[in-house]
């Protein structure tokens, strides 16, 4: 029930999103990716659709942006959806420094929901954007406390071509041990000239103590109120994939 209700949120928040404020902007974007799992010398392959929006409104001094994903997977001959949402305050300082914090949700499957709160940065440059969060996860149905410190780095080769590469970490103190894992990763995105579309590509690896996870993905996204750079720059390029690295979610 606590799935699908996340699930119903994450909905709420990413088909409504074209409809808020006229100011607002942000993307919905369609994803295939391939987890690729490794176990003891055994690779496992899923196949993961994923349907997503993000919409940044601004309210005076202050922007809340919002996320929302669904997730179908088919793996080991079985198939699950599972939803994310998330909701980010933020604000800027300086002039070009964005900070705030974020609440989330997490459906990892079998009903089962995992909560963060954190705190998160941005600061804009001529020709890039760098991130940076610190968050907590509780993951009550796993009995585990995960922190999470993550940086991602966005490079506009273009203005309509953008390269990144970021970087988490994560400490999970659970019932079952003390696990630490990283998580690497590689992306970007091309926008279409002229048009309100562009496509996307990533690589991100995780080692999970000894479990390591490959995972390519390839999308297609829509945008509104403005392009790539806009986007990052208006909040809207806020999310929470770092948070979810080792449970597999936004």
């Amino acid at each position: 029930m606590k799935t699908l209700f996340l699930a119903s949120a994450a909905a709420a928040a990413l088909f409504a999103a074209p409809a808020l404020a006229q100011d607002a902007i942000g993307s919905v974007g369609l994803t295939y990716s391939n987890p690729s799992i490794e176990i003891a010398g055994e690779d496992f392959d899923a196949d993961v659709w994923t349907v997503d929006g993000t919409v940044a409104i601004p309210a005076n001094n202050w922007t809340v942006t919002f996320n929302g994903a669904i997730d179908y997977a088919k793996a080991y001959g079985e198939d699950d959806t599972t939803g994310a949402a998330a909701a980010h305050l933020t604000t800027m300082v300086a002039g070009d420094v964005r900070v705030g914090g974020f609440v989330a949700g997490n459906g990892i499957g079998s009903g089962d929901t995992v909560y963060t709160v954190g705190a998160e940065a941005q600061k804009y440059l001529a020709g890039s954007t760098l991130t940076g969060v610190v968050a907590y996860t509780s993951a009550d149905d796993l009995d585990a406390d995960i922190w999470t410190v993550g940086g991602d780095a966005a490079f506009y080769v273009m203005p309509n071509l953008r390269l990144n590469a970021g970087v988490s970490y994560n400490n999970v103190d659970a019932q079952f041990g003390d696990i630490d894992a990283w998580t690497y990763g590689v992306g970007g995105e091309y926008e279409f000239t002229g048009t309100p579309f562009s496509v996307a590509a990533g690589y991100t690896r995780a080692d999970i103590d000894s479990i390591d996870v490959d995972t390519w993905s390839l999308g297609l996204r829509y945008s509104f109120g403005g392009g790539l750079q806009a986007r990052d720059r208006a909040g809207a390029g806020l999310n929470v994939s770092s948070i979810a690295s080792v449970l597999g979610g936004l």
